[in-house]
């Protein structure tokens, strides 16, 4: 009689003939692990109820072993590609503003140095404080310069007095010469000597006028009206003009210069810009420009670009330009830093949203949309940057579709849904 397959763990119908105790025949060759404890069971002179258990427990091993070899389900099926924004890429004229870091000086710096040497006797002036022309500043010590003014006054007198002696002796001399009673020598040694004596007279005063000359210089006035600035000498120093250190800097900053720097590609993108044959051309058709204070917050008034330098500096190869800004209320001070807001015109540019873009490893990336739906990282290259916009100039085309959101987890090759979305229009950075 054919028993269960040992090797097959699955039993089949054919194989449970077992289950009707009266009819079952075996053989010890037939045997198997649970077919000796059947039959042991079925054997014993247990009562009936017990061969019910066990045919019960039988059933419910039978059971499990067809259920073990029923066939697995089936896979769950492939969710639909998801549905994501995509947007097609269009080209425009926008406007975009490049900032270049700057210092501030005013429209006249000057440093205030000693002219004579001397002590400061007066100080008439604080740090910070702003000054009119002619304004007193400082005083030297007088004295010797005083002296020195009265000493030329008395050599001037003297020479004067000299003068007056060379006038007399040609008085005297020109009727005896006339009479003939002295000789014509004698009279020409007497007009020689008053053209001496005219000649000190002349030098006399020349120094009375040096000595009153170096009597004001004692009193230092201010060249230009403006702020003073650090005070390098106190009351009681000593100054000489051969001092390394002025002894104050005075700034007229009713309007200030600003100066920055373009690098040569910056430099000829610039001039490309604007029309006129010539930099004087251009600068006349340049816009105005915006000042951005240390904290970034915008100087109220606009001002202009007036001056190129004639040539580039050789250590950073860049070219100073300078821009003039009014400063009525002096808020401006020379030394102040900044930034010079430039505006650029791009043209043809192509507009990117930024949150449509991911960067890896210092490059930008966007994902299109290809043939079937799938998705393809594509590199861009930036040229500039229009409010939550990039400007691309590499890359892609006009009518290319990139995928707006949701790229965060997307893969190259991964198939979409596309979603139209609303046309991106640039926005431009204001001041």
């Amino acid at each position: 009689m054919k028993t269960p397959d040992s090797s097959n763990p699955c039993l089949s119908f054919n194989d449970v003939k077992y289950l009707n105790a009266d009819k079952y025949e075996y053989s010890h060759e037939d045997d198997t692990s649970y077919t000796r404890s059947i039959r042991a069971a079925l054997t014993s002179n247990n009562s009936k109820s017990i061969l019910i258990i066990m045919k019960t427990l039988l059933a419910i091993i039978i059971a499990m072993a067809l259920f073990s070899c029923s066939p697995k389900q089936q896979n769950a099926a492939a969710p639909p590609p998801p549905s994501l924004p995509v947007q097609t890429v269009q080209s425009s004229t926008d406007t975009t503003y490049q900032d270049y870091p700057a210092s501030i000086e005013g429209a006249i710096n000057v440093e205030v140095r000693p002219q004579v040497s001397g002590a400061l006797d007066r100080v008439f002036v604080d740090e910070g404080t702003f000054v009119n022309a002619a304004q007193p500043l400082f005083k030297i010590n007088e004295q010797p310069f005083r002296a020195a003014l009265n000493s030329a006054l008395a050599s001037q007198h003297a020479a004067e007095g000299a003068l007056a002696n060379a006038q007399l002796e040609i008085d005297k001399l020109t009727p005896l010469v006339q009479n003939k009673v002295v000789s014509d020598f004698q009279l020409k040694t007497a007009r020689s000597a008053y053209n001496v004596a005219k000649a000190n007279v002349e030098q006399a005063k020349a120094n009375v006028s040096t000595a009153r000359i170096n009597l004001g210089y004692t009193i230092i006035k201010a060249p230009v009206s403006g702020y003073i600035g650090r005070l390098e000498k106190k009351q009681g120093s000593l100054v000489t003009p051969a001092d390394v250190a002025a002894l104050t800097q005075l700034s007229d900053v009713h309007n200030v210069h600003v100066y920055f720097s373009l690098s040569e590609k910056d430099f000829v993108s610039f001039k490309e810009q604007y029309p006129g044959e010539t930099l004087k051309d251009k600068l006349q058709h340049l816009p105005n420009v915006s000042l951005l204070l240390a904290d970034n917050t915008p100087y109220a008034k606009q001002g202009k670009v007036d001056m190129i330098d004639g040539q580039f500096d050789k250590t950073t190869g860049a070219i100073t330009l300078r821009a003039s800004f009014v400063n009525p209320q002096g808020l401006l001070r020379s030394g102040n830093t900044g930034k010079v807001r430039l505006s650029l015109i791009h043209k043809d540019a192509l507009v990117v949203p930024e949150q449509a873009t991911i960067e890896m490893q210092d490059k930008v990336f966007v994902f299109t949309v290809a043939d079937s739906n799938k998705v393809k990282k594509t590199p861009i290259g930036i040229e500039g940057k229009s409010g939550t916009n990039y400007l691309v100039n590499s890359g892609l085309k006009a009518g290319d579709q990139i995928v707006l959101s949701g790229i965060d987890h997307l893969q190259e090759g991964t198939k979409i849904q596309p979603q139209k979305a609303p046309e991106v229009k640039a926005v431009v950075a204001k001041n």
